[in-house]
């Protein structure tokens, strides 16, 4: 459970201290063009009223409760947040492409839509996902809420630190670049 951790920007992720830190590998081996395309400038602090891109598999209400969760998982701050960086239509293309996955994401989804998810404040909606958190980073994983909510977790997290803005500007990778010299390791003694 390690988070890139930039020392510049110390405060980057406190407001997940109740969600945890992203433990996810990119396990999807989509072609670039589809995890760099997305870019969906939104800034919000309630549930994103719309207009968000055109989903190819969920209805226009998942994209937005999908949208709502990633923003709980990475918000936006001094960079750029899940919704901002594409993740909801990542998660759209993915889910849309994998069938084992479609009907644990749809199941979830529904049940957050009985709660009434996106029209709950934000202490509330964190307090439907902080116990879904904890069991997912415990690895208890037996209830179907807890996978729907492990899943979208994993999914948000591959789909921002894949993305253009995740890769760029909040890890600051700087991609392929010649280098003049390279520097060796000094251990002091």
């Amino acid at each position: 459970m390690s988070t890139y951790s930039n020392p510049d920007r110390p405060g980057r992720r406190n407001a997940l201290k109740i969600i945890s830190a992203i433990g996810a590998t990119c396990a999807y081996p989509y072609a670039s063009d589809e995890l760099y395309a997305q870019t969906v400038e939104h800034h919000h602090e309630t549930p994103p009223p719309a207009p968000l891109p055109k989903p190819t598999f969920f209805s226009e209400e998942e994209l937005r409760l999908i949208s709502r969760v990633a923003d709980l998982i990475i918000p936006e701050t001094d960079t750029p947040g899940a919704v901002s960086a594409g993740v909801p239509i990542y998660i759209d293309q993915v889910v849309g492409k994998n069938k084992p996955q479609q009907p644990l994401v749809k199941t979830g989804l529904e049940w957050l839509r009985a709660k009434d998810f996106l029209n709950l404040n934000e202490r509330d909606q964190l307090a439907i996902l902080r116990p879904l958190c904890e069991k997912s980073d415990e690895g208890q994983l037996k209830e179907h809420e807890v996978q729907f909510f492990h899943l979208l977790k994993n999914l948000t997290a591959d789909g921002y630190y894949t993305s253009q803005k995740g890769l760029m500007e909040e890890l600051q990778y700087a991609g392929n670049q010649a280098l003049s010299e390279f520097p060796t390791c000094v251990h002091e003694h």
